[in-house]
């Protein structure tokens, strides 16, 4: 089962040429290693299983990427439990939980491992101090390091190991203010490049092809639009900067929901806003790794806030979300 908070990181998240062989040179500048690190993570051909660790918590899944003449195809499928799968065609992406849901969704962002970095850097250079730091091993292949420091109280410090020659992320860690490690994901075991990699999971069967044709028929009507919805935050820390702001459908919700997704280039901010009964609301705050999600009531409106920042920061967030109108 998935919990409340693995749901809304899937939310956060979806709202990664043949082999890709440059010799990348662990002496170029910061610059140059984050525009290697940003290629690498969309023209290289990939299959690996990756870990995701949190506290106790485990996770794996495998990670395929291709890049062709089409575009780019990414699957992550979970290795336990029921069927878990995210398929993805360049903007295209499908969700397969269990035998019979399909979920379509336009890609709105992407920041799912290894696709980390945004393509404009100026945001993290803003935000972050980049460092590079020292060379290392992840799944057999070498790999070198670069931190980002962030300048205030409001974010988390991130460390991250590319692959030496292609700059392919291999490993991202994400540590606390005391330099503890909150949350990570690594590749156990990776293939780079090559040919051999399976590619029969990018077209869709002839019934999977006709389940998604009605499921992208439902999104026609029903799916995801920009809106301005007269809701106004006024503590979004500095250096965050709106993305967008829409109202959309979640499958276990009755009227669809606003959302507005702010970014500082490496973490995430949504803000959710729906109508809820009378019924009293308690605030509530709940976190897993380095995602927090805390709610509360606003008039008639339940206010939910989902960020990968300190648990300060998404409080301050939800307490400063009002009703300017319209």
């Amino acid at each position: 089962m998935i919990s409340p908070t693995s749901k809304w990181r899937m939310y956060l998240a979806l709202t990664c040429l043949s082999a890709f062989n440059v010799q990348a040179d662990p002496l170029m500048s910061d610059a140059e290693w984050l525009r290697t690190m940003v290629f690498a993570a969309h023209q290289t051909n990939f299959s690996g299983v990756v870990v995701y660790q949190s506290g106790g918590r485990v996770e794996m899944s495998r990670i395929t990427h291709v890049a062709d003449g089409d575009g780019e195809h990414e699957r992550m499928e979970g290795l336990e439990g029921e069927r878990r799968e995210v398929i993805r065609n360049n903007d295209k992406v499908r969700v397969y939980l269990g035998d019979q849901k399909v979920r379509v969704e336009n890609r709105r962002s992407h920041r799912v491992f290894p696709s980390l970095l945004p393509e404009q850097m100026q945001a993290l250079k803003e935000n972050y101090l980049i460092t590079q730091s020292e060379e290392d091993r992840v799944a057999e292949y070498h790999a070198h390091t670069v931190v980002f420091q962030p300048k205030d109280n409001l974010r988390y410090t991130r460390k991250m190991w590319a692959h030496s020659e292609s700059g392919l992320l291999l490993k991202a860690v994400v540590l606390d203010e005391h330099g503890r490690i909150i949350e990570q994901q690594a590749f156990s075991q990776i293939k780079i490049g090559g040919k051999d990699i399976d590619r029969k999971w990018i077209k869709p069967s002839e019934d999977d092809a006709l389940h998604l044709a009605r499921h992208l028929e439902q999104a026609s009507h029903s799916g995801a639009e920009s809106v301005v919805s007269g809701w106004q935050i006024d503590a979004i820390p500095v250096g965050f900067k709106k993305l967008f702001e829409l109202r959309r459908s979640i499958s276990d919700k009755k009227i669809p929901v606003v959302q507005m997704v702010y970014s500082d280039g490496l973490s995430g901010i949504s803000i959710f806003i729906e109508k809820v009964s009378q019924a009293p609301t308690k605030a509530g705050l709940s976190g897993q790794g380095a995602v927090h999600v805390y709610n509360r009531r606003v008039g008639d409106y339940l206010v939910t806030v989902v960020g990968e920042v300190p648990p300060r920061v998404v409080i301050q967030v939800a307490d400063s979300v009002r009703y300017a109108g319209g």
